[in-house]
């Protein structure tokens, strides 16, 4: 199969041919029909993940069609039209025996512990615990953004969060995951400051709901303006981005008992951000991390989908081949562009 391949961090990814992979017998090898292009991608081809064993496929974001599958598996069929959360579980562990697969103690991760979706075809473990059906209305193009990006902000949005109609959600970042939390807040009846740096992905996000856009270029003191905005502060602040600014102005954007949820991974030259813990004790505040999804909690979100609640097409950016996944992928902490970049031809 064709796939993206690089042998060192940081260097030049290119498409060779590779061997088809083999599924185990609890395992499903799918052909992908589409995939995107995520900044956690970026943070693995950088050497950010030290799990990562070179040479490395990336991609995490799929969707596809069983091709084949092991003789375990039976919930799934040849055929199926199936995706996957990015964090899946091994279907052992406390953790996957409680519900909470996508924290699993040994995770299995396409794109990160194993080759990853930039490719003709992936292999994925514990299908009948890791896979999702697709509705049959949703496009594949549509789908392989749900896979890291809105899940993770449906869950964090929904379940961390708590968000309740008529509050006030801060989104720091107007990247894919941010319009994702824009677009589902928006849905649930929430008012939405967006925060970002860029104007053409803060127009995107007013579109996709926001009701309040800041330029954090133009406030020196950025969590006063969107406390000032809110009347007090939002009850829900997601840091979309994973910076130490970003971060720590996601906290100081809350009123009293409000809540926190760190989204973006702040690995690298941004790990440790300051928290403001004198506020968060002041104010009874509350911190969340949020993690993807269980692959058993989609369908709330595809009900949501099905309803024309949550139009995710609207997240799609551009479509690409494998070459400018490349592309993509290696400008990926220097671009602009807003939306989400999906591969779409694997030929």
């Amino acid at each position: 199969m064709k796939a993206v391949v690089y042998e060192t961090f940081s260097g030049l990814p290119e498409i060779k041919t590779v061997p088809d992979p083999n599924g185990s017998p609890g395992g499903a090898v799918i052909k992908v029909e589409a995939t995107g292009v995520c900044r956690s991608d970026w943070h693995a081809w950088v050497g950010h993940d030290p799990s990562i064993v070179l040479p490395h496929v990336p991609g995490h974001e799929f969707a596809g069609t069983v091709v084949a599958k092991g003789k375990d598996v039976t919930r799934w069929q040849v055929g199926d039209r199936v995706t996957m959360p990015f964090s899946s579980g091994c279907g052992h562990c406390h953790q996957c025996r409680t519900g909470h697969q996508h924290i699993c103690d040994v995770p299995f991760t396409p794109g990160f512990s194993h080759w990853g979706s930039f490719a003709q075809y992936v292999a994925v473990e514990q299908a009948d615990l890791n896979l999702v059906r697709l509705p049959d209305a949703l496009e594949f193009k549509a789908a392989a953004s749900l896979g890291c990006r809105f899940v993770t902000s449906f869950r964090a949005v929904v379940e961390q969060g708590r968000l309740k109609p008529g509050q006030w959600l801060a989104v720091y970042g107007c990247g894919g995951v941010g319009l994702s939390a824009i677009m589902i807040g928006h849905a649930m009846g929430a008012q939405i400051v967006a925060v970002d740096i860029t104007a053409e992905k803060l127009s995107l996000a007013k579109s996709l709901g926001a009701t309040i856009c800041i330029n954090a270029n133009d406030f020196q003191n950025v969590p006063k303006a969107v406390v000032d905005a809110t009347g007090g502060g939002a009850h829900v602040s997601m840091d979309a981005l994973g910076n130490k600014v970003t971060c720590f102005n996601s906290v100081k954007s809350l009123r009293k008992r409000g809540r926190h949820i760190q989204v973006g991974l702040t690995l690298g030259s941004q790990s440790s951000p300051e928290i403001p813990m004198e506020d968060v004790i002041m104010g009874e505040l509350e911190i969340y991390g949020s993690l993807g999804m269980q692959s058993h909690a989609y369908e709330p979100m595809f009900t949501m989908i099905g309803q024309g609640l949550l139009p995710i097409d609207r997240l799609i950016g551009s479509t690409t081949d494998l070459a400018g996944a490349i592309t993509a992928l290696m400008k990926m902490d220097k671009t602009d562009e807003p939306g989400v970049t999906v591969v779409t031809d694997f030929g």
